[in-house]
């Protein structure tokens, strides 16, 4: 009978997905990278890569960097699970603001449109050796309209500080909400980690709730 497993490794600095792993309930403890790994430069898109492949490939290729993490610091075998959101406007990607001017540029250009985000969960099983076949992901689509927005509430969000270290400048769960005038999919999705897609995966590999 196969093992079930009493926690999961969590790659990945977002307070939100903790806030949703505790939410269903599953034990987890983060694995985040080391100084010298250059986590960010595994979020560069390729030219011309459609938004969600860019966001599936994203994701297994921080799941294989975590996994490699795992087995260097000579940690006990369990899931590691990650995950990457992609907000886009058509074909075009906002990642997260550089500064205030960027933040303020991408809320402008998603003001009063409706636009994508994509979150692509990845989970390695919980074995001491992990085949790339044996990675179960999943990816979840929601679409999410903007009210139009003015200048000064642009800027007095963007003063906030929440834009940044968020993919599209803005939080479904922040003060933005007060300008979102409707969401189709997953609300969690749109936090960063859909609970439903989440669940599925996390249940086939026999990870205790």
């Amino acid at each position: 009978m196969a093992t079930s497993h009493p926690f999961i490794y969590l790659a990945s600095q977002s307070p939100r997905r903790r806030q949703l792993l505790d939410q269903l309930g599953v034990r987890h403890e983060l694995l985040l990278a080391d100084a010298d790994e250059d986590a960010e430069a595994l979020e560069d898109h390729l030219p011309g890569e459609a938004p969600a492949v860019y966001c599936e490939r994203v994701t297994r290729l921080k799941l294989q960097a975590a996994v490699q993490r795992r087995v260097r610091r000579g940690l006990p075998p369990a899931p590691v699970l990650c995950a990457d959101t992609t907000v886009a406007l058509g074909r075009r990607i906002f990642g997260k603001p550089l500064d205030a001017a960027d933040a303020a540029a991408t809320l402008a250009r998603l003001a009063g449109r409706t636009h994508r985000v994509m979150t692509a969960v990845a989970v390695a099983p919980g074995t001491v050796r992990v085949s790339p076949g044996s990675i179960r992901s999943a990816l979840s689509v929601s679409t999410v309209r903007f009210a139009p927005l003015s200048p000064a509430q642009i800027d007095g969000y963007v003063a906030s500080g929440e834009p940044f270290g968020k993919a599209g400048a803005y939080a479904i769960q922040s003060r933005m909400a007060g300008w979102i005038e409707r969401i189709t999919g997953s609300y969690s999705g749109i936090m960063g980690l859909p609970l439903y897609e989440t669940a599925q995966l996390l249940q086939a590999l026999r990870v205790q709730f």
